[in-house]
């Protein structure tokens, strides 16, 4: 496909406008759109600020008003065919007169795709994949949650150079600086759900809360990802600062499991025990069914061992110190690796100094539909 220049700029100010409200649309996507005049110029530019709020293509073309009778439209996803809270974005843009759709994502939600076919139909001309690589990644966590039914999973740790995620006698705090600490809280902003491991609950006591993190101006509240513990016998202690108000909490334990010291503390579902613990495929179902798209995975190395090793993780975020221990814990645990083969053989996807440390990005295969029977998301106009 030969790309047009005017067209390829007009997509990547789309996915720069479509970034702008990571974390913030849950469980819809983020979608950024421009309006090009017959001229090629920018006339009109938006993208879906949060869910229930007007999307990309609608912000775009009031901007544009006029100026898009004849132009093309430039959106990182694929117009969405779907009546909900406001009208299906294909409708407005066969009314706003728009010669060409050049979209970079095909939608692959069951109800709102299909908008290229309408658009054609209407006699639109309609091009598809133009900078798809980089929208995907921009848009992982939902496209995730779409295809494969369930949510994505990034797991997030720090290390020092030799991989140790703490000293022999156990001190963790801190290994990374301030900058990385801060870049964590970002992360953090960015999800719907952290989960840690009761071990780390008991040796460290973390909030899992997001701090010292300025949200956009619509939002009315500082963003409160669901807290998670992983906790087999339920042994989180009542008095933990993960069960304070500060945010909302789920403890996941086994169907046997006592749970009488946790009773109006917090949140309990029961799940069946899976290899060594619970039910990971089990618990990602409930947080699904819960309407998490993005979990952040913090802690510890056995649960995150556990995860890696039930093909569960789709985004890993390293934060390295340039710092050696030679002893100590390792940041991963089993991982179901006996061998070299085995090993889980991941993209490098981004390298980016945060203050004295670096972090590291690496990303797992692309996500592909597993069949053509259709999930069930939600995605709300």
């Amino acid at each position: 496909m030969t790309v047009h220049p005017a067209r390829e700029r007009a997509m990547r100010r789309a996915l720069a406008l479509a970034a702008r409200a990571q974390g913030e649309t849950s469980p819809n996507p983020v979608v950024g759109c421009v309006v090009l005049d017959p001229a090629g110029d920018v006339a009109g530019e938006g993208y879906h600020p949060y869910a229930g709020g007007p999307h990309a293509e609608v912000v775009a073309l009031r901007e544009a008003a006029g100026r898009a009778q004849g132009g093309t439209l430039v959106v990182t996803l694929e117009p969405c065919d779907h009546q909900g809270r406001t009208g299906p974005c294909t409708r407005a843009i066969i009314d706003a007169g728009v010669r060409r759709v050049v979209y970079a994502v095909a939608d692959p939600h069951p109800v709102a795709g299909g908008g290229a076919r309408r658009l054609a139909e209407a006699g639109i001309e309609v091009e598809a994949g133009l900078l798809a690589d980089e929208a995907e990644r921009g848009n992982a966590e939902w496209l995730t949650r779409t295809r494969l039914n369930r949510p994505h999973v990034t797991w997030k740790f720090a290390a020092t150079l030799d991989g140790r995620s703490a000293a022999a006698d156990g001190t963790s705090q801190w290994i990374t600086g301030p900058e990385a600490r801060h870049d964590v809280h970002e992360l953090r902003a960015r999800c719907d759900a952290i989960v840690a491991g009761v071990g780390t609950v008991l040796a460290d006591d973390p909030r899992l809360t997001v701090r010292g993190v300025r949200r956009h101006d619509h939002r009315r509240t500082p963003r409160r990802p669901l807290r998670v513990v992983v906790d087999t016998s339920a042994r989180t202690p009542p008095t933990g600062r993960v069960l304070d108000d500060e945010a909302p909490t789920l403890i996941a334990v086994a169907e046997d499991a006592d749970t009488t010291a946790l009773e109006g503390r917090a949140a309990v579902v029961r799940l069946p025990r899976g290899d060594g613990g619970l039910d990971l495929a089990a618990l990602l179902t409930e947080l699904r069914d819960r309407q998490i798209v993005s979990v952040l995975l913090e802690g510890g190395p056995t649960l995150a061992g556990s995860f890696l090793a039930a093909g569960l993780v789709d985004r890993v975020v390293a934060y390295l110190a340039p710092t050696l221990l030679g002893a100590g814990p390792a940041a991963l645990g089993a991982a179901g690796v006996g061998t070299l083969a085995e090993a889980h053989r991941l993209h490098i996807d981004d390298v980016t100094r945060i203050g004295a440390d670096l972090r590291v990005t690496a990303v797992g295969r692309a996500v592909v539909p597993p069949s053509p029977e259709p999930v069930a998301a939600r995605r709300e106009n």
